[in-house]
């Protein structure tokens, strides 16, 4: 299989995948969104607002394996165990914000690998998902 109809198909399942959190966000307005961000050195989430209504969007919190108390954390910056420390620091951040229910948006990845470890670990962490 070439790049790029991997590409394509991490995309067309990005898509179904963020029609049905569109759908959710209608059920519940106050919902809020945890997007995956990846690449081979580097894992990302995001706590995103979204108004569906209008279709405007506010990032309330970012965590990365680019941040430097994130990195202290891990010893390689790719691997599920770095994944699993980026579950655990937006668990605490959306503690913080008082947010416990989301919709996970894993942004067309497969639940595999360092997916499934950030999201294993934000669940550990109080997220209900």
């Amino acid at each position: 299989m070439s790049t790029l109809n991997k590409k394509v198909a991490r995309l067309r399942r990005a898509k179904r995948a963020r029609m049905k959190i569109q759908e959710l966000h209608l059920r519940d307005p106050e919902l809020v969104r945890l997007n995956i961000i990846k690449s081979s050195k580097h894992i990302s989430a995001q706590l995103i607002k979204m108004d569906p209504l209008v279709g405007t969007s506010v990032v309330l919190d970012c965590v990365s394996t680019q941040q430097e108390d994130v990195k202290a954390k891990c010893k390689y910056t790719g691997n599920t165990d770095a994944a699993a420390v980026v579950g655990k620091v937006v668990a605490e951040k959306a503690k913080a914000l008082k947010i416990s229910k989301i919709a996970f948006d894993r942004a067309g990845f497969k639940y595999h690998g360092r997916i499934k470890a950030l999201a294993d670990a934000a669940r550990e962490g109080g997220l209900d998902f």
